[in-house]
């Protein structure tokens, strides 16, 4: 991503929604009580398709069934012309007050569950409107898992890829896999299809777009090489065929079965994710060179049947270690 020019000057935000307290974020909030009414056609969703926490809010925005309320396509300095901050996706832009409205993806994926459900419900999307991924009884698994899961793996193969020594970098790469081998138990000791169970949850919308671009950018690009997903993890990788192959199935309020597709080709592109990681950081890539491989980009061949399955680890001692280190 693009770094804004810094500035020393003082200055005021135009936008007063404009982060409270930081330079580089809005926080809005679609909301009946607020100054974002939840409205077809007003917001337009800005996002970058090699960018894992961009794809978390485009993945609960077709959830969701968002698409036509949504559309979906950097207009930072038209919200504040004085913008100091970083250029980041999503973004959710406001057409009716011509700003933006957030530009962060926990904010964003949480917020789309909710924010329309009674403008789907007129549509006739009322199994849209009635799927939430924070249940009430899985909420303190979900907060445990995703509190240590986004720092030791969704940011964590960015501390490592980003590290500027070999000492930080050693440091940082162990709890990637710490976070991986945990992962790895935690979906066979649930049965699948998802991270816990038969329920489709916020869990699986923060971890399928970290797996699905491990072995094709992280492994090299960002030296996570202690293993891959297709080699070391059987559990994961069966669970990231099901969820890209549609093969993975959520089970509806009624008691019905569903596919679910939102994972797949529609919202992976896995040219465009290795040519902006690998074309974009010239400190970690100079030439700009990117790689083949891996081939294929994911593999297929789906067990249903997840008795099956033995869970994998990477069985290094620090990792080991680490791991016993998380949380239970």
């Amino acid at each position: 991503m693009a770094e804004a020019k810094t500035d020393q000057r003082p200055r005021q935000s135009t936008v007063a929604e404009h982060l409270a307290g930081t330079k580089d974020s809005w926080h809005g909030t679609i909301s009946d009580d607020g100054p974002f009414k939840p409205e077809k056609d007003r917001y337009h969703m800005y996002i970058g398709l090699f960018c894992p926490f961009a794809h978390r809010a485009n993945l609960v925005r077709r959830i969701k069934g968002l698409e036509d309320v949504i559309p979906m396509s950097i207009v930072y300095f038209k919200a504040d012309p004085e913008y100091k901050g970083r250029y980041s996706v999503p973004a959710l832009w406001d057409t009716k007050t011509n700003t933006m409205v957030n530009n962060e993806s926990a904010d964003l994926l949480r917020n789309f569950q909710t924010a329309f459900d009674d403008l789907l419900t007129q549509e006739g999307k009322a199994k849209e409107a009635s799927t939430h991924l924070y249940p009430e009884h899985l909420r303190e698994k979900i907060d445990s898992i995703c509190e240590w899961m986004g720092d030791n793996l969704n940011s964590g193969v960015y501390k490592a890829g980003f590290a500027p020594d070999q000492e930080t970098y050693g440091k940082n790469v162990i709890p990637v896999f710490a976070a991986l081998n945990k992962l790895e138990k935690i979906v066979k000791d649930h049965g699948g299809p998802f991270a816990l169970g038969s329920e489709l949850t916020e869990v699986d919308i923060r971890l399928f777009p970290t797996l699905i671009r491990f072995d094709t950018v992280y492994v090299q690009h960002f030296k996570c090489n202690l293993g891959t997903i297709r080699h070391d993890y059987p559990v994961l990788n069966n669970y990231m065929k099901g969820m890209y192959w549609g093969e993975n199935e959520v089970v509806l309020g009624d008691g019905s079965r569903q596919k679910v597709t939102a994972f797949g080709p529609d919202t992976v592109d896995f040219k465009h994710i290795k040519e902006n990681y690998t074309k974009s950081h010239y400190d970690v890539n100079p030439k700009a060179i990117t790689p083949r491989g891996p081939w294929p980009d994911i593999e297929k061949g789906f067990e249903k049947n997840w008795s099956r399955l033995v869970a994998g680890e990477v069985d290094m001692p620090e990792v080991l270690e680490q791991e016993r280190q998380l949380p239970k």
